[in-house]
C-alpha cells in the first residue's frame, strides 16, 4: 500500500525477532530501513537482504544501544547513509529471569541498561535533526509486562513501565513540533527471546492469556507501520497493546 514512501527509518535489534520483522514490514510499505543490532553482521546483513528484495535501501550497523558513543556514531552513520532520520524504532531490549530477593545487582543494571537507557540514548540522538526537518516518528517497543508485572521478571517489567512512561512525557515534549511519540506493547511473542524462558513460566503464562496462544512477529508490525505513517496523525503517547487479551483497558 507504499504508506511508508519515502520514510527513512531505524529500527534497533532488527537483525531477528519483532525488529527484523518491522524492518521487512517497512521495506515493504517502500520505507528504507537502517537496522543495528548487537549480533554479528552477518545476522543482521539477512534482514538488510530482506529489505532490499523489496526494492528498498538497506543498511546494517552493529552497536550495542546502551552505550553512548555506540549510539551517536551508529545513528549518525545511518542518518548519512538514509540521507536523514524519518523514524526510530526502539525495539533492541533483553530479558532474564530472576525473583528480586535472587537478582544480581548486574543484572537488574544490565537490563535497565538496554531497555531504557537505550531508547532514551537513541532518542536524544536523533530529536535535533527531526525537530529541524519538522517531522519525525519515535516508536518505543514497550511490553504487556510494564502494566501488569510480571513473576520473575521485575527488571523487565521494570524497565518497560519505565518506557510508557518516558513515551508519554516526551510527547508531552515534541509533539507541538510534529514529532509523535508512541509506544507498542505486545504479550508474549513467538520470538527467540520467547524461546529462552522457562517451560513453567511458558505454561503460567499461557493459562493466563484469554487467547490461550502466543502471538505471532507479524501480528505487531501493523502496529508499527500504522504509527510510522500518516494515518496515526492524530495519536501520541499511546501505547498499543497486540497481546491476546493479557491487557484490556
Amino acid at each position: 500500500m507504499h504508506r511508508l514512501a519515502g520514510r527513512r527509518a531505524v529500527i534497533t535489534g532488527g537483525a531477528q525477532g519483532i525488529g527484523q520483522a518491522i524492518a521487512i514490514g517497512f521495506a515493504r510499505e517502500d520505507a528504507d530501513v537502517a537496522v543495528i543490532d548487537v549480533q554479528d553482521e552477518a545476522v543482521g546483513e539477512r534482514t538488510v537482504a530482506d529489505a532490499q528484495a523489496a526494492g528498498r535501501r538497506g543498511f546494517y550497523l552493529r552497536a550495542d544501544v546502551a552505550s553512548e558513543t555506540e549510539v551517536t556514531g551508529a545513528l549518525t552513520a545511518a542518518a548519512e547513509a538514509l540521507g536523514g532520520i524519518d523514524v526510530l524504532v526502539n525495539n533492541a531490549g533483553v530479558v532474564s529471569e530472576y525473583t528480586v530477593a535472587q537478582m544480581p545487582v548486574p543484572e537488574w543494571d544490565r537490563v535497565m541498561a538496554v531497555n531504557l537507557r537505550g531508547p532514551f540514548l537513541c532518542a536524544r540522538a536523533v530529536l535535533p535533526a527531526m525537530i529541524a526537518q519538522g517531522h519525525g516518528r519515535i516508536i518505543n517497543m514497550a511490553s504487556q509486562l510494564g502494566q501488569l508485572g510480571g513473576e520473575t521478571m521485575a527488571h523487565y517489567s521494570a524497565s518497560k513501565a519505565g518506557l510508557i512512561g518516558f513515551t508519554k512525557a516526551l510527547a508531552r515534549e515534541v509533539s507541538h513540533l510534529n514529532i509523535l511519540v508512541n509506544a507498542i506493547a505486545p504479550g508474549p511473542i513467538e520470538t527467540q527471546m520467547l524461546a529462552g524462558e522457562s517451560p513453567e513460566w511458558v505454561q503460567r503464562k499461557l493459562g493466563q492469556l484469554p487467547m490461550r496462544r502466543f502471538g505471532q512477529v507479524s501480528e505487531v508490525v501493523p502496529a508499527a507501520i500504522f504509527l510510522a505513517s500518516d494515518d496515526s496523525s492524530y495519536c501520541t503517547g499511546q501505547t498499543l497493546g497486540p497481546n491476546g487479551g493479557d491487557v484490556m483497558l
